[in-house]
């Protein structure tokens, strides 16, 4: 297990069972996002730090006949995922991988993607630009990268950005402030276009990466 693996699980070992309770009133980007994938009939749809499986279970609800696939460091969330799956029954796999650098085809058997989703997980990953890199490099032809994460907080009193800020940090939560100028690197390199969004004064940031 790697280092960041371990960090994450004793994160997370606890934390699991309450996650999305506690987590749904300031992930506020991530149903905007599922809103915006308009995933074809039958499209492939892998989100990269998957956690509990949250969203996925929501993409393989809203887009009937959807593959989903989820990849997450963490064991202990994974955990998590696998339960909440079998519960709902859903066709959705879940493994364990590095974002950086894991094998889709290893894990998966599918090499590319309609729809890669990295939600609230590169403010987590210590090499988020090799993670947005990978994730781009996996997207299919006419498919498409979504991101959702912190924003600049820049439209939000001041005082609301440094309390929010002190607070994830506890949490080993770095709100990624290059995240537009990143992504747009990281598409212009795979030849691929970008759209950059922040909304709620700054409090999320919403990028897509689209290839042709």
């Amino acid at each position: 297990m790697s280092g960041h693996a371990a960090h994450m699980d004793a994160v997370y070992r606890f934390q699991r069972h309450i996650y999305d309770v506690t987590r749904k009133p300031y992930l506020l980007g991530r149903d905007p996002l599922i809103r915006a994938l308009h995933v074809p009939a039958g499209g492939r749809v892998l989100e990269i730090g998957c956690g509990t499986a949250r969203n996925l279970l929501c993409i393989a609800r809203r887009y009937r006949g959807a593959q989903c696939y989820g990849v997450d460091i963490s064991a202990a969330m994974l955990e998590t995922a696998r339960a909440s799956i079998a519960r709902e029954d859903a066709a959705v796999l879940v493994a364990e991988g590095d974002a950086t650098n894991f094998d889709p085809q290893a894990l998966f058997g599918v090499s590319r993607f309609d729809r890669v989703v990295i939600s609230y997980a590169l403010s987590m990953i210590p090499g988020w630009q090799a993670a947005l890199d990978h994730a781009a490099a996996l997207v299919a032809p006419g498919g498409s990268l979504h991101i959702a994460d912190f924003g600049d907080q820049a439209g939000l009193p001041a005082i609301f950005r440094k309390t929010l800020f002190a607070w994830l940090a506890h949490f080993s939560v770095t709100p990624r402030l290059e995240l537009e100028v990143c992504a747009r690197a990281v598409a212009a390199a795979h030849g691929q276009s970008c759209r950059f969004r922040q909304i709620l004064g700054g409090y999320a940031a919403l990028a897509e990466i689209s290839a042709s």
